[in-house]
């Protein structure tokens, strides 16, 4: 018999979408607009995965969640929200979510997602019952890249498996490697950030494993290592790159046999650490070129989160400054031209770089709204002097915006948007040379039938000069540039 699949939200227009595609694929599908006519469906027919929204009117998606746990116990839960955090992923996972969706997601994706739910709806294999704690919001972002960091969080946060952090400089590794910790069973434990790149390299060895007294020169007593102060809880390696070859061979024994052994010891005294890494440097690249170890890499590897840089996420950009100026114990209002200056940055520091020009900036402001005058000068200089090319990123990044704003995006981005800039810069090209076409074919890269092609298409015709094979008349005479 088909899988039954409860599709809860009460957006239409996304519920007429799942149930279509649903039914496609030989499910039998039900639909509620609302929490309680949910519960009132799964009691009459317990289905076996429920596509689950958060928002609903009346009672929220994640209260739902547990009465369905109650309802119908063997069915796969998938949540759904376009207005999610990194609290609300935890929730839900922990709530014994299968699952968890950002919206806008792509049909397929969720098609997918929803077949591995069937194959396992008798497991509810990502369940997990800690009572977590309110994280407090240190993780900002509604953006799709980081709705995809929340969920790869609440995941892997319940178990000890190694996770890698990686991402450029300032994007916030340590803090995603916290809140991994926070969530953890291990909450209660230390948590141990080490900064490999700031220690001493010649003891390097000593300070993550300890020593005993007189391993050597200097060590006039014991000493125990970072990785034993970490017992029961997590130690956070950032700048792995950076731990000497003979080190790693040592890092490698603890998470293989869960021991510790001190320079100078002869016997090694178990610890129970879980290990969270993080680098910016390429580390295929350190392995390829002897300076890594690959089954270092591996054992650490387990579970990689990428995180992307601030350049690729500016939706988030509003709230994330927000959040830094409430930090700053400042409220003041980011005028709409200031924000519009911050966005338009490249940001190679990232949500580090962010958070130290508003600090410079709330000092200058004084609690009065945040004009533009009051950013550092790089960025006031940067944003005055910004080029067509930095203009035209900025607008291409708000269309996509706005297509995403949709209840339901095209499919066919890529040909609306060609049939949306192409005509145009054909038409400003065509004006620049008089309404020659091979001289627009040339500025273009084009073949002139190519061109002619395009002009049909776009109903640009009449927009060029028939006579195709002259060239443009001089505007001065080139002898005048010669010299006499």
């Amino acid at each position: 018999m088909s899988a039954r699949v409860l599709i809860i939200d009460d957006e239409e227009a996304i519920a007429w979408s799942l149930r279509k595609a649903c039914e496609r694929q030989g499910y039998r599908v039900a639909v509620a607009a609302s929490a309680e006519a949910g519960l009132a469906e799964a009691r009459r027919q317990p289905p076996d995965v429920v596509l689950l929204d958060i928002r609903l009117p009346g009672m929220d998606g994640i209260t739902a969640m547990a009465r369905l746990a109650r309802i119908a116990p063997d069915a796969a839960v998938i949540i759904m929200t376009a207005h999610g955090n990194l609290d609300t992923a935890v929730r839900a996972v922990s709530g014994g979510a299968f699952d968890y969706l950002a919206k806008p997601f792509d049909l397929q994706t969720g098609l997918n997602v929803l077949q591995r739910a069937i194959s396992r709806s008798r497991g509810n294999d990502l369940a997990c019952n800690h009572d977590l704690p309110d994280s407090g919001e240190t993780l900002i972002g509604q953006s799709p890249a980081m709705q995809t960091i929340f969920k790869q969080i609440a995941l892997v946060a319940p178990t000890d498996a190694c996770v890698l952090i990686t991402g450029e400089s300032g994007t916030g590794k340590e803090v995603v490697a916290r809140a991994i910790h926070t969530h953890s069973g291990r909450r209660s434990q230390p948590f141990l950030p080490v900064h490999v790149a700031a220690l001493n390299p010649n003891l390097v060895e000593s300070e993550l494993f300890g020593h005993v007294r007189g391993a050597f020169t200097g060590a006039d007593r014991n000493r125990v290592g970072l990785l034993t102060l970490a017992d029961g809880g997590t130690i956070f390696l950032d700048e792995l790159a950076d731990i000497p070859l003979p080190v790693q061979a040592k890092l490698l024994r603890v998470l293989e046999r869960q021991e510790v052994l001190p320079v100078g010891a002869a016997e090694p005294h178990p610890v129970h650490v879980r290990i969270i890494s993080a680098t910016h440097a390429d580390l295929p690249a350190a392995i390829a070129a002897g300076r890594f170890r690959h089954d270092l890499y591996y054992r650490l590897n387990v579970y990689p989160i990428e995180l992307p840089p601030l350049r690729q996420r500016l939706e988030d950009l509003p709230l994330l400054a927000q959040y830094f100026l409430r930090r700053l114990g400042a409220n003041p209002t980011l005028l709409p031209e200031t924000i519009q200056m911050l966005q338009a940055r490249r940001w190679p520091g990232n949500v580090r770089e962010l958070r130290n020009v508003l600090e410079h900036a709330a000092i200058l402001a004084r609690g009065c709204p945040i004009r533009p005058e009051h950013l550092p000068g790089e960025q006031r200089n940067l944003a005055d002097s910004l080029s067509a090319h930095g203009r035209m990123i900025r607008a291409v990044r708000e269309w996509v915006q706005q297509q995403f704003a949709q209840p339901s995006p095209s499919t066919e981005l890529h040909q609306q948007f060609l049939s949306t800039v192409e005509p145009i810069l054909f038409l400003e090209v065509l004006q620049r040379c008089q309404g020659n076409r091979l001289a627009t074919a040339r500025y273009l890269g084009l073949a002139r039938a190519t061109l002619r092609k395009w002009l049909r298409k776009y109903h640009l015709d009449s927009a060029s000069d028939d006579n195709t094979d002259l060239e443009p008349k001089p505007t001065h005479d080139p002898k005048a540039d010669s010299e006499p």
